[in-house]
């Protein structure tokens, strides 16, 4: 996943945590919230991208 680095503006194709990363792709700690389909947020800094760290788990009902 490490090489699944998203810009700012891009479609998250799976909801869950996003972790900013800096221009060299070390994280920062600081984390999104995104769901599926919907736009990723602005970074606080030029050149930062976001990263997948924790997906979101969803249950089937049956």
């Amino acid at each position: 996943m490490a090489d699944e680095l998203k810009k700012s503006g891009e479609i998250a194709k799976k909801s869950g945590q996003y972790e900013i990363t800096g221009p060299r792709g070390g994280g920062t700690g600081e984390e999104r919230t995104v769901t599926k389909g919907e736009p990723l947020p602005p970074t606080p800094q030029a050149g930062q991208r976001y990263k997948l760290v924790d997906p979101t788990k969803h249950k089937r009902s049956n």
